[in-house]
């Protein structure tokens, strides 16, 4: 069947309007999208590659605990971790810079804090994480900036657990000092003690500082 032009027209001018009246419908009765970009994900932080036992002089349940911190806190240097085990006399070699690569382990004397040890016998008795405490406290830090301070190059560091937070402010940093000197535990049999800062001999502070640098963690503990 032919159409004329005039319902050719007619139909068209239909379609056209029952067009506009489906793009005017689905543009007002249909709720618009907003569209986000998605998050990007936390970076990937590869397993501890270490033994699960613990390496030649490090105490297997502290270095469990750091494993364990490194973990949990998501550390993502993890070639070289620092083990504080103060479960030892301040005489001893208890600051552990563990490879995790391969278990090599390279140990320190540290200081630790006056106000852990007010009665000054050479043993850590007490944590605190308290302002004015001038005592050591325990958990995992990581390292932060370079500084030139009371006792020349120092390192600062940074509490990541609740016994800890306030290292920071109360600067418990690394840095080398007098007190931590061998000589000096050769003529008292012990270290003298710091501030609650991790304190080592001018030799030994820098290969510390120089591996555990970057955000590397150290973990401080004793056992019961």
């Amino acid at each position: 069947m032919s159409l004329n032009r005039r319902e050719m027209l007619r139909l068209g001018a239909v379609g056209v309007g029952g067009v506009m009246l489906s793009s005017a419908a689905s543009s007002v009765g249909l709720p618009s999208v907003v569209f986000q970009a998605p998050r990007s994900p936390l970076p990937p932080v590869s397993p501890v590659p270490a033994a699960p036992r613990a390496p030649f002089g490090v105490e297997q349940r502290i270095f469990e605990r750091a494993r364990a911190a490194l973990d949990a806190h998501r550390i993502y240097q993890r070639d070289f971790i620092g083990i504080a085990d103060f479960s030892l006399p301040s005489s001893e070699r208890r600051f552990h810079v563990v490879d995790l690569r391969n278990g090599h382990v390279e140990s320190f004397r540290v200081a630790h804090g006056q106000g852990s040890d007010p009665n000054h016998n050479g043993f850590l008795d007490r944590f605190s994480n308290e302002f004015g405490s001038y005592a050591t406290s325990n958990g995992a830090y990581t390292t932060g900036e370079y500084y030139h301070g009371k006792y020349g190059l120092s390192m600062k560091t940074h509490g990541r657990d609740w016994s800890n937070s306030n290292a920071e402010p109360r600067a418990i940093v690394i840095h080398n000092a007098w007190y931590a000197e061998p000589g000096v535990v050769a003529q008292h049999g012990k270290l003298g003690r710091s501030q609650g800062c991790f304190a080592f001999s001018r030799k030994d502070q820098w290969p510390v500082m120089q591996k555990l640098a970057g955000g590397r963690m150290i973990y401080a503990d004793k056992l019961a």
